[in-house]
């Protein structure tokens, strides 16, 4: 394969995977609520946390839907564009995600229609217990993708034959030395990405002044996650990028835009990376605060680009300001937690209108932070696709660049339309609200119970044709 088939086998799995990343880690957040809500349900009685459930399971199926259509693809692009990684750490890759099948996928699935069309057919509990369990397994899943990922940028517990990987620990392999940061940044990610979503459309449903009790329930608890969690999430990243500079350090180099490893780092607010002059153009930045966060020393130093070879440095600029963007949409939702937390105190936030109505465009910020994420974490690995021990040019499948550029233009096309469709779908079910009947219709046995199935259903709840 050539160099440009090359660059547009990784655009490809780039543009999948960014694609995808935004609805399993919407459905992780998004089924622990629903569950949260079935169980205050069963211990309150109060109808309005029953509705609000099956509000957002409906969206909740349309999400799934569109993660599973996504998530397909990336399997068959290691075969059709990535075979050569399969078979150097295929041992360790095929057991991982087979473990996320048996352990995940199948407790997933198994709960997932009864939660999904379970509302008038089974025993209340039974329903509450099959959505507890149905988030238990979005979780599971999330542990072994995360364990197999943060291999990949950490491999360990591992001996190579022949250029072959093969498995020496199980134990080190699963719990590798960046998984147990990744897992929780992802994780806490993932919940704060749901939270600002509930955030955003209960501040939508105030302002309208609709659905008064549901959407005050929804600020309530979609504020108390963001106010709790976006801190913490800033702990986690500060724990997460310590090491992330012990195992990967070119990394944390492009990150900071730190080339000279000499002197202190400077924490740069902006600057634009010139790789070709080995320096920053328009810098703005606090002298020595990088060197504070990253080693905990005013004077601390910490390897620049300059002691990296220029083959062995991944590329600067998305590096740089993908890392920057995260960052600041996260001092942002800690502003917006710390403002709302000050409000709900005062008594204030439920009529405070300036703070509500900038909140109803909030709803990307958590996505917008979770695929930067993903290109800090993707983008900073190369050139390597399993660090230290396969680069990424030796990975590809001999593949003619014409049959790569063909089927990138249709999974540009394809996804476009789904995704689309599926905005448009959500928001005329938000538009819709917490009210009408349950994804499953009342004595019709005749509507498939299958996953896909409720997201068909849930559409046409959205253009109007269930009340």
């Amino acid at each position: 394969m050539d160099v440009d088939a090359i660059l547009l086998a990784r655009i490809q799995f780039a543009f999948t995977v960014t694609f995808h990343i935004i609805f399993p880690s919407f459905s992780i957040g998004l089924a622990a609520f629903i569950a949260t809500l079935l169980v205050r349900w069963r211990m309150t009685g109060e109808d309005h946390f029953h509705r609000l459930a099956r509000f957002w399971t409906k969206i909740f199926a349309v999400s799934f839907a569109m993660g599973v259509v996504s998530g397909i693809v990336l399997s068959y692009q290691f075969g059709t564009n990535w075979a050569k990684f399969s078979v150097v750490a295929g041992n360790i890759m095929g057991p991982l995600l087979g473990y996320e099948v048996l352990t995940a996928f199948f407790l997933e699935a198994t709960f997932l229609g009864i939660m999904l069309f379970g509302w008038q057919r089974v025993p209340p509990n039974l329903h509450v217990l099959s959505a507890v369990l149905v988030a238990v397994g979005t979780s599971f899943s999330a542990f072994w993708i995360l364990s197999a990922n943060s291999w990949m940028q950490t491999p360990a517990g591992i001996e190579i034959k022949d250029g072959i990987v093969y498995p020496v620990s199980w134990f080190e392999i699963v719990f590798n030395p960046s998984f147990p940061y990744r897992f929780a940044h992802m994780f806490t990610a993932a919940y704060l990405t749901t939270s600002v979503v509930v955030l955003s459309v209960g501040a939508r449903y105030l302002v309208q002044g609709r659905f008064l009790e549901e959407a005050k329930t929804m600020v309530r608890m979609g504020l108390g996650m963001v106010a709790i969690l976006a801190p913490l999430q800033l702990v986690i990243g500060d724990a997460h990028g310590l090491n992330t500079a012990e195992h990967q350090p070119a990394k944390i180099a492009a990150m900071e835009g730190h080339w000279d490893g000499s002197k202190p780092g400077e924490l740069l607010l902006f600057a634009w990376p010139d790789e070709k002059a080995e320096k920053n153009h328009f810098e703005i930045g606090i002298p020595h605060l990088a060197s504070l966060i990253i080693t905990h020393s005013y004077d601390g130093l910490f390897k620049g680009l300059k002691d990296f070879k220029v083959e062995e440095r991944p590329p600067i600029l998305p590096v740089f300001f993908a890392f920057r963007v995260m960052v600041g949409v996260g001092m942002l939702l800690i502003a917006i937690g710390f403002v709302g937390a000050f409000l709900w105190w005062r008594r204030k936030v439920f009529s405070a209108q300036w703070y509500l109505r900038p909140l109803i465009y909030a709803w990307p910020l958590g996505f917008i932070a979770i695929v930067c994420g993903w290109w800090v974490t993707e983008t900073g690995r190369q050139p390597y696709l399993v660090y230290g021990i396969l680069k990424t040019m030796d990975a590809v499948s001999p593949v003619a660049f014409g049959a790569v550029l063909t089927s990138l233009i249709l999974f540009v096309l394809i996804y476009t339309s789904v995704f689309s469709m599926g905005i448009l779908y959500i928001n005329r079910l938000i538009d819709k609200g917490p009210e009408g009947k349950a994804i499953a219709p009342e004595g019709n046995a005749s509507v498939g119970a299958r996953p896909i199935a409720a997201a068909q259903d849930a559409a046409r709840s959205a253009l109007g044709s269930e009340d």
